[in-house]
């Protein structure tokens, strides 16, 4: 019997519990203590993602496709399936996006000639507020959740929520708010961000960045490959779900995205006796011929390491680096290569996948 138990026998009398104590005993996780279950928004390759009463961080560099990201998402509002989002429900969803960092026209021109064009007609609760003082612009976004209860919050961008992305107690203050958003509306908030301006560095920019990534569910990276156009958007942290397809799309004439592959490193496709690429040749074999190919069984039980059991995404990022692959999309083509040839199993647990040497 817990102290608040004891404590309730005696309802009536003089109680000894402060009201941080009740606090705590609201807090108090047991395995008996029935907790709501997780509801997420969409599934992207099938797998979960985008749970409401979270945060969910997108990231990437200036122009790298993170607005055409958060396109498909309010579209996939509307209509069941965008690209390779998959709406959960039957029922629409109910969208909020408040701009922070376009102009009005932008951000119509968005709305009317992207989204409406993936998603038809539908209601759309969409607020631009980058004339707005950055204090006021937390106040009316508290008042638009609250008002318009949205299932699908998304803030483009965080940054203009403070007026220093290097002000710690004022990221964890707006972090800690919109977490607090998020439970009380039963809604997922989306938190668009800038990645750091160097090439080499894909951390969120600021304090506020950090906060970000300590309080979000999943976050997203998108990049635009050079020279061939395309964008890319690979999860690269999740608290449950591992996604490990990366989705690759491009902009067709008509301005909506649509699904696409990226070529070889480099940008072009070579006859690869004239030049091998600059992979590890301890994981190469070669015909007579001169063609070559990657010695599947070699690599993925040198990633494995003689362990039981490895995470989707550590083994991903072992074998990417053990080789000297540089796509994602390559990788994907040489886990079903190892799966198919029973070089490896895989595992779903909890809603993780993990992977294990096959049994000889």
């Amino acid at each position: 019997m817990s102290q608040l138990d004891a404590e309730l026998e005696h309802a009536g009398e003089e109680t000894a519990l402060s009201p941080q104590m009740l606090l705590l005993e609201q807090l108090r996780i047991t395995p008996e203590k029935q907790l709501p279950k997780m509801d997420f928004l969409f599934r992207l390759y099938g797998k979960p993602c985008f749970p409401r009463r979270e945060l969910v961080a997108i990231t990437g560099k200036a122009k790298s496709g993170k607005t055409f990201v958060t396109s498909m998402l309010m579209a996939c509002c509307h209509v069941r399936d965008v690209l390779s989002f998959h709406r959960e429900t039957e029922a629409p969803l109910r969208l909020l996006w408040y701009d922070t960092e376009q102009s009005d026209e932008s951000t119509q021109d968005i709305l009317k000639n992207r989204v409406m064009k993936m998603a038809g007609e539908g209601t759309f609760d969409i607020f631009n507020v980058r004339a707005v003082e950055w204090k006021l612009r937390r106040t009316l976004l508290l008042e638009a959740v609250k008002r318009c209860k949205p299932d699908l919050v998304i803030v483009d961008g965080i940054r203009d929520l403070v007026n220093d992305i290097n002000d710690g107690v004022l990221a964890q203050e707006v972090m800690e708010e919109l977490l607090h958003l998020a439970t009380q509306e039963d809604c997922c908030i989306v938190c668009v961000l800038h990645q750091n301006k160097s090439g080499e560095d894909r951390n969120l920019r600021g304090w506020i960045g950090t906060e970000l990534m300590n309080k979000a569910f999943e976050v997203y990276a998108c990049e635009k490959l050079m020279p061939e156009r395309i964008f890319k958007m690979e999860q690269t942290l999740t608290r449950k779900y591992d996604i490990e397809q990366t989705m690759y799309f491009e902009v067709g004439e008509n301005g909506l995205p649509r699904g696409a592959q990226p070529l070889p490193k480099g940008g072009e496709i070579r006859d690869s006796r004239e030049q091998l690429p600059p992979l590890n040749q301890a994981y190469r074999v070669c015909d007579e011929d001169g063609r070559w190919s990657f010695d599947v069984a070699h690599l993925f039980l040198d990633a494995m390491r003689n362990e039981n059991e490895v995470g989707g995404g550590e083994l991903r990022e072992r074998v990417m680096q053990l080789s000297g692959i540089a796509i994602p999309f390559k990788y994907n083509q040489l886990l079903a290569q190892a799966l198919e040839q029973k070089i490896i199993e895989k595992i779903e647990r909890n809603g993780r996948t993990f992977y294990r040497p096959a049994p000889f």
